[in-house]
């Protein structure tokens, strides 16, 4: 048994009424949506035409929003509905990054996600979806896919219907007969800045202003394509500054201890420098992290379902795993180091590189997990993210030891070294952001998020604050001589900052809907 929707557009007059019923019926608050009817127009006055495209949840057979959710308060059932328990959420908003189609939104009232749930409540008790009884037209056919004597089985069996982003490969189980492809690809879409009977949030207007730039398009959009001219509000961008952020942060932990494991494997020993100051400084940063994830999640209360009610197929229970084995080891080097063991600090070495790497670098799998964003699906993501922790913590190990030296009046042997790692890993990070952002890309939606850095409204932090400032500036300066290495390692640090921040903006620029 599969659940599924034919949504009809031959027969769809844009009356809203799936969208009041199923507001009702749900209990859904003022300013969300779990279903919702957005109008586009084509052609130019006075030769338009408008089209109407229902939009809602896909109830996917390989739905990312239940892979990515770390806790279990997204599932699929049996009968093919994806259903949500709200007790379980944290709100951490990561449903809504996998969610290809924008079907999620958080509840202002309980700050948990929601969505379509299919009306599964009434479903159970042998009714239709209320969206289906209330349709005026009977443009919403709801049933069971897997049933070949069922009208809805029968239409997608025979009628020529389309789902939304196919290439997703989510399989959705929404399927639209007779629809405008453009109503339903926002590729296809001119983003405009006002709507009918109603007004665009500012936050999306910010968006909006944007993506007209990068297409060279006027305030009123491209009448040679498509342009929205009615639709819900939707949160622009999930994930911010919290989360760039702890990308730095986390750079800074992983790389610290990665470089002290490099020194003891080297035969350094149990030095103060790489005994006690870098796991020092790994658990110092290791604890921002957490608290800064603790803090971007709409119910930090229940921070702690991670480990109590965990999915251990979403890369954020992985990752706290990670965290918590790394900061264990750490605890372990800090020890080691304190009671002067240079073989357990050899011995603890490879492990603390290895994990030092998986503190740095498992978010690509998790950004992986956010399937509804295209930018973030970059395979160069993990070498990127270890390349940037060796830059991270070179600098702020450079930093440290320049104020040991000012303490104690002798420059650290390790500085040398430092300044040796920091040029090869700002090489490797220049070559990786060519890759990334001048290369070629999976789709659209990839290739213009790339070209909102670089030649979009933040290009002047990228080319400036990031290129010169963080990578050639350092570079320049740091082969003047050891008395630069300072500076450098600060302008490093900055320029790495900046870029966190404009990368989680950009995969969260280009709508989903």
């Amino acid at each position: 048994m599969r659940y599924g929707f034919v949504i009809d557009h031959r027969k769809c007059i844009g009356c809203h009424a799936c969208t009041v019923a199923c507001k009702e019926e749900n209990q859904v608050p003022l300013g969300a949506f779990r279903t919702w009817v957005k109008y586009i127009e084509k052609g130019a006055f006075p030769s338009t035409r408008r089209y109407f495209s229902v939009l809602r949840c896909n109830h996917c057979d390989a739905a990312p929003c239940v892979a990515i959710c770390p806790t279990v308060a997204l599932y699929r059932r049996e009968d093919g509905i994806v259903d949500f328990d709200g007790a379980r959420c944290i709100g951490c908003k990561s449903c809504m990054q996998a969610c290809p189609y924008d079907a999620l939104y958080i509840d202002p009232a309980t700050q948990t996600a929601a969505k379509c749930n299919y009306c599964a409540h009434r479903v159970e008790v042998g009714l239709e979806p209320a969206c289906v009884i209330v349709c005026p037209e009977q443009a919403i056919v709801a049933g069971d896919l897997d049933d070949p004597s069922g009208r809805i089985a029968r239409l997608v069996a025979t009628e020529q219907v389309q789902v939304r982003k196919p290439e997703q490969g989510t399989r959705p189980k929404v399927y639209y007969l007779g629809a405008e492809t453009a109503g339903l690809t926002p590729q296809l879409q001119t983003p405009t800045r006002t709507y009918l009977w109603a007004q665009r949030p500012e936050a999306e207007m910010d968006l909006v202003r944007m993506v007209e730039k990068l297409q060279d398009t006027g305030p009123y959009g491209d009448h040679g394509q498509s342009r929205p001219v009615y639709d819900v509000p939707h949160l622009p961008r999930p994930w911010g500054a919290k989360v760039a952020a702890y990308l730095w942060t986390k750079a800074i932990a992983g790389g610290v201890l990665m470089l002290g494991a490099i020194s003891a494997l080297g035969g350094r020993g149990a030095s103060f420098f790489t005994g006690i100051l870098c796991p020092i400084v790994a658990l110092v940063f290791l604890a921002l992290t957490t608290a800064l994830l603790i803090a971007d999640l709409k119910r930090p209360d229940r921070f702690h379902y991670i480990l109590l009610k965990s999915n251990s197929d979403s890369w954020l229970v992985r990752g706290a795993w990670v965290l918590i084995a790394y900061g264990a080891l750490a605890v372990g080097w800090l020890a080691a180091g304190i009671v002067g063991s240079d073989r357990l600090l050899y011995a603890l070495a490879t492990p603390a590189l290895l994990l030092g790497a998986a503190t740095a670098g498992y978010s690509a799998f998790l950004f992986g997990q956010a399937e509804g964003r295209d930018f973030w699906q970059s395979p160069l993501l993990l070498p990127h993210l270890v390349v940037s922790a060796f830059v991270a913590g070179a600098s702020v190990l450079v930093i440290l030891s320049a104020g040991l030296a000012a303490i104690a009046g002798v420059i650290p042997p390790a500085q040398r070294a430092l300044g040796a790692i920091l040029i090869l890993a700002l090489i490797a990070r220049i070559v990786i952001l060519i890759g990334e952002l001048a290369g070629s890309h999976a789709n659209l939606d990839a290739a213009r998020a790339a070209r909102l850095i670089t030649r979009g409204p933040w290009r002047d932090r990228f080319w400036i604050l990031v290129i010169v400032g963080g990578l050639v500036l350092p570079l320049a300066l740091i082969s003047l001589g050891p008395g630069s290495l300072l500076v450098a390692s600060l302008l490093a640090l900055a320029g790495l900052w900046v870029y966190d921040d404009l990368w989680i903006k950009a995969g969260q620029a280009i709508p989903l809907s």
